[in-house]
């Protein structure tokens, strides 16, 4: 059974809150690839739809959109996720994950897609 940690970004208040999710809240995150919408009740947002932008393993390695699957993989890259350059035409081979969601997932970013009726910081006070 997977456990996931839920990071989910506010694009209107700029403020980001974490939940950590298991059991079956878990299982409808399983399977799902990055740009997929994801019903907000699985973290304890009610009426919300949630966009995954991302995460990473239980390595750190980030989740790449352009890769696909589950596995990981080594990429050459000029920028973006998993690679930085200090200069112009650097480019660096770096491990990354595929964009679909698995058992070796550990962290998910999401951001609010579209909102409810209630403020999304006062239903992750109430729970936590």
């Amino acid at each position: 059974m997977a456990d996931f940690t839920v990071t989910v970004a506010d694009p209107e208040s700029g403020r980001t809150y974490q939940r950590d999710v298991d059991g079956q809240d878990a299982n409808r995150f399983a399977g799902l690839t990055v740009g997929d919408d994801v019903d907000g009740a699985a973290v304890g947002l009610d009426g919300y739809r949630l966009t995954i932008t991302g995460g990473s393993d239980t390595s750190g390695r980030p989740m790449h959109e352009d890769v696909s699957g589950p596995g990981v993989k080594e990429i050459l890259s000029d920028g973006g996720t998993g690679f930085n350059p200090e200069r112009d035409g650097v480019r660096r081979r770096v491990t990354v994950r595929g964009n679909e969601i698995s058992d070796e997932v550990h962290q998910i970013n999401a951001r609010i897609a579209e909102r409810g009726d209630e403020d999304p910081e006062d239903l992750f006070d109430d729970e936590e």
